[in-house]
C-alpha cells in the first residue's frame, strides 16, 4: 500500500495514496499516525541544538516511532534552527521513507536507523558537529566526565575512526554499512566520537539524547579548560561510579532543562 500524509492534518496521519502518488518501488508500511505533540517536541529539539551551540547548519536528531520500534522520525534535509512539525518525515531502520513527498533526506540518516537496528534500548538519536567535541576524536586523549550533568561520559567514549573500515571516504555515514560500523563503535555506551567529523549521542528518550548532547559539548569546553590550568596533571573527573550514581539522577531531572529549552525556542 503507498501512502501519503494528508495535507489538512496537523499530525502524520496516513492514508491510501492516490494512483499517481510516485513511481517505483512500494513505500515502507507507516508506523501510524503520530500525536501532533510528538512532532512539535522533535522540531523543538532540532530547535534546541542548535540555540544551545551544539548544532549549526548542519546536524540532526531523531526519535523512534512511538507506536513501532521499527520505525523512527527525523526531518527532513534542513538546517535544524529551521525545522517544523511539518518538516518531520518516518522512516523505517533501513532508512527508507514512509513517504517523502518531494523532499529530500538527510545523507547520514543511516546513523539513526542503525543505532535504532542495533539498541532496542535507544528512543532518540543526536548527530551533530560541535566544535569542542571534534578535537577529541582526533588526539589520544579521551574525553572524561568534568561535572555531574556530564556524568553519562563516565561510562566511556568510543571513537569511531571511518578510514579504519572503509579507507578515504568523504567521512560521511552515507550507506547502512558504514552505519553498522558506526552502531559497532558506539556499541553499549551513550555517545561515540566520530574522527574528524562530530559525535552522537543517544538516549532513552528525546529530552535525554538533546541534554547529553548538550552537556558532551559543555564537558569538552570544561576539559580543555581543565587541561590548560592544570598544566598536565591528574584530572580528578568522576569515576565510573560517581557516574553511574549522577546519571541516574539526571535521568529523573533533565526534563527540567528540556521544558526550558523548550520554552527558548518558541514550544
Amino acid at each position: 500500500m503507498r501512502l501519503f500524509r494528508c495535507a489538512c492534518h496537523s499530525g502524520l496521519s496516513y492514508l491510501r495514496a492516490p494512483a499517481d502518488a510516485g513511481s517505483g518501488s512500494p513505500a515502507p508500511r507507516s508506523g501510524g499516525s503520530v500525536d501532533p505533540s510528538v512532532l512539535a517536541d522533535l522540531a523543538a529539539a532540532s530547535r534546541i541544538l542548535a540555540d544551545q551551540g551544539v548544532v549549526d547548519a548542519f546536524g540532526h536528531v531523531s526519535m523512534r516511532h512511538p507506536n513501532d520500534p521499527n520505525r523512527f522520525l527525523m526531518s527532513r534535509s534542513l538546517a535544524p534552527a529551521l525545522v517544523t512539525p511539518d518538516d518531520i518525515m518516518e522512516y523505517d531502520l533501513d532508512c527508507e521513507c514512509v513517504y517523502p513527498r518531494g523532499r529530500g533526506s538527510f545523507l547520514e540518516r543511516f546513523i539513526h536507523g542503525e543505532i535504532f537496528r542495533a539498541r532496542p534500548d535507544v528512543m532518540a538519536v543526536a548527530h551533530s558537529h560541535s566544535a569542542n567535541v571534534i578535537p577529541f576524536g582526533l588526539v589520544d586523549k579521551p574525553m572524561q566526565a568534568m561535572f555531574h550533568n556530564a556524568a553519562f561520559i563516565a561510562r566511556g567514549v568510543p571513537v569511531f575512526d571511518i578510514n579504519e573500515k572503509f579507507g578515504d571516504t568523504d567521512m560521511l555515514v552515507g550507506n547502512a554499512q558504514k552505519g553498522v560500523a558506526l552502531a559497532q563503535s558506539l556499541c553499549d555506551k551513550d555517545i561515540v566520537l566520530m574522527r574528524a567529523h562530530g559525535s552522537v549521542a543517544t538516549g532513552p528518550s528525546l529530552p535525554v539524547a538533546v541534554f547529553r548532547a548538550v552537556y558532551t559539548e559543555m564537558n569538552a569546553r570544561l576539559q580543555f579548560q581543565t587541561m590548560m590550568l592544570g598544566g598536565g596533571s591528574p584530572i580528578a573527573a568522576l569515576s565510573p561510579g560517581e557516574g553511574v550514581l549522577a546519571d541516574k539522577v539526571n535521568l529523573s531531572s533533565a526534563s527540567r532543562a528540556w521544558d526550558l529549552w523548550k520554552r527558548r525556542v518558541g514550544f
